[in-house]
């Protein structure tokens, strides 16, 4: 008798955020929705993740208009998710149950069913509250564990005596077992969670790990189980496959053209697996094509952004179209080695079918470097923007070794970006000669400070006191959090910056990227509502920089100017803080000294090696 599989459908968030950075526009989501509609899907996710973000900062678009027009048009037909931080929601710091508790509540009452709760530490601390709220406010925790590896150990060197008498070194200690993702599973399923996810943001989760997650998992909770996964590193599909095999209630994909890569499988893909496998596929596939066609010319639409543009994959409908036969006995071929847990034959006929539809080469590098697609999309997209991407693989080489240090973390936001930048940071300090984590970001400070949570190995005394400047875990306490301002804008009329409960929202969760969306919505307002004035006058050339230079070590975003012309400053005073790769930077004095000039403010976006401030000789 054959079962039914669930599908969530990650294209309108994780799908463009892996591949594209996050670019599509409303209008674009607007056309696909009546053709989601007829799909029905399980669950479409839709939001949170980079969406927040990114429709703001790249896009001028409102999140909570992006929810509201999505839940409108789908009339509950699948229900809606979004992933969030736990602890942290969307933003970089840890927030009181005040904030928590204002953000699920519009959440939900502008059309979200289901949120993905995790945390990037896996401290499952950081995540009760929220599965309580969410469920208490009418919506489904879904409890997600984040999947990761133990790290490569280097050979170590052994002595004489060592190898002379045969004496083996000591094994690693295992950090990542499988009894230590379904422990953290059951601890989520009795706070609450409705469902489970294996979360596996980085595609590392191999076919016969798999097999043995899935099984256990399934035996160890009540509730459905949901596998996520990647195909950067080459084992997404297969996996997939494995997990079906082992009865998983429902997984993750991507509709064709948005599937595969940095991405989550395919669900054409998956589909003609399923039926070899006698299971149901609960999807209008019919409507999965439509919105195929459709999302073909929106990818050639985003070809500035495109990771993969060299692997447009072939046309194909797996309802109409005849595969040949030798592609054909491949599916076949892959489906005989999972039942017989024939990792290797499954994983060659798996990337065939792959190569022959022109979806991407597994990434070794990403493989090695063990990071999500996501994440590497964003530092491919951030890089080239800092006009360093010259660096991408000193970058990706230097992730383990950050990783290590900051208590193998697992790679998911927002430990990957700040793991990543940090990376990034360290990669410019080589190449300028300077030590290793000359510039840390506020983020990865408070990541070694322990304000994140408990990481899954200690942070040494040394490396907290090198980074910190001091050897003790200081844990965050969200008493200490500080609302953020909301001015009254008097040369815009008078109005405030946020105007309502969901724009304040955006200041506490994302108040550097916030502040410049709002303040560009109320200029607007007001220029609409003014009479036009005259332009000004060209103001006069600059005199040039004479005295001693504080520069930017990266180009970024300035979010705080803490001086002006004719302070005099001591040592290791705060001058500027910058926001460079999503994480904020500050930039200290480095001797006593006047202030000549400023020449930024609040806002501005800066160049590598840009001028801030001037000093008198």
């Amino acid at each position: 008798m054959s079962r039914n599989l669930k599908v969530r459908d990650l294209t309108l968030r994780d799908g463009q955020q892996s591949l594209f950075a996050t670019r599509m526009k409303q209008e674009s989501i607007d056309k696909l929705l009546p053709m989601y509609k007829d799909a029905g899907f399980y669950a479409m996710e839709v939001w949170g993740g980079a969406v927040p973000d990114s429709v703001m900062r790249y896009l001028g678009e409102d999140p909570w208009v992006r929810l509201k027009t999505i839940s409108d048009a789908m009339g509950g037909v699948s229900k809606l998710t979004a992933l969030s931080r736990g602890r942290n929601l969307f933003g970089y710091v840890p927030y009181p149950t005040s904030v928590l508790e204002g953000f699920y509540r519009e959440a939900i009452k502008n059309g979200l069913n289901v949120m993905r709760i995790f945390d990037a530490l896996n401290d499952l601390d950081n995540v009760k509250e929220s599965i309580k709220l969410i469920n208490d406010m009418g919506g489904i925790a879904d409890g997600a564990v984040c999947y990761t590896v133990d790290p490569k150990e280097e050979p170590k060197k052994q002595s004489f005596l060592s190898k002379l008498f045969g004496k083996k070194p000591a094994e690693p200690e295992k950090i990542f077992t499988d009894e230590y993702f379904v422990e953290k599973a059951k601890g989520m399923e009795a706070y609450g969670a409705k469902i489970i996810t294996l979360k596996d943001m980085a595609g590392l989760v191999n076919p016969l790990r798999a097999a043995s997650l899935i099984t256990k998992l399934k035996a160890a909770v009540k509730v459905p189980v949901d596998f996520h996964t990647h195909c950067t590193p080459g084992y997404g599909l297969a996996s997939v496959v494995m997990a079906m095999l082992h009865g998983v209630d429902i997984v993750d994909t991507n509709i064709w053209y948005f599937g595969g890569g940095t991405a989550a499988p395919a669900i054409e893909l998956v589909y003609l697996f399923a039926k070899r496998l006698d299971i149901n596929v609960e999807v209008n596939m019919e409507a999965v094509g439509k919105i195929r066609k459709a999302l073909k010319e929106e990818r050639k639409q985003l070809a500035d952004f495109d990771l993969h543009k060299n692997d447009f994959p072939i046309d194909f409908d797996p309802l109409t179209d005849k595969l040949p036969a030798e592609i054909d006995a491949l599916f076949d071929k892959a489906v005989v080695a999972a039942k017989a847990d024939d990792e290797e034959a499954l994983l060659d006929a798996c990337h065939a079918i792959e190569k022959y539809f022109n979806f991407p080469k597994p990434n070794e590098l990403v493989k090695e470097a063990e990071v999500p697609g996501g994440m590497y999309s964003n530092m491919v997209a951030q890089l080239k923007t800092l006009k360093s991407e010259d660096l991408l693989d000193d970058s990706m080489r230097l992730i383990p070794k950050v990783r290590r240090d900051a208590g193998l973390v697992p790679l998911v936001t927002p430990t990957s970006q700040i793991v990543g930048s940090q990376a990034v940071s360290l990669a410019i300090d080589r190449k300028k000669g300077n030590p290793d984590y000359s510039n840390a970001s506020n983020q990865f400070i408070a990541l070694i400070k322990g304000e994140y949570g408990h990481t899954p190995v200690a942070i040494t005394p040394e490396f907290r006191e090198q980074i910190t400047g001091s050897p003790v875990e200081h844990p965050y306490d969200v008493a200490s959090y500080k609302q953020p301002d909301n001015p009254v804008l008097a040369d815009l009329g008078g109005c405030k910056l946020a105007e309502n409960e969901q724009e304040y929202l955006l200041l506490q969760l994302l108040p550097s990227v916030a502040n410049g969306f709002l303040k560009k919505r109320r200029e607007a307002e007001h220029a609409a509502a003014a009479p036009a004035v005259e332009p000004e006058e060209e103001a006069a050339p600059q005199e040039p920089i004479t005295g001693p230079c504080e520069c930017a070590p990266m180009g970024g975003r300035i979010i705080e100017v803490a001086v002006k012309a004719g302070d005099k400053v001591k040592k290791g005073q705060l001058l500027v803080i910058y926001e460079a790769m999503k994480m904020e930077n500050e930039l200290e004095a480095n001797r006593d000294c006047t202030v000549k000039r400023v020449f930024v403010k609040v806002g501005d976006v800066v160049g590598t090696d840009a001028p801030l401030v001037e000093f008198e000789e």
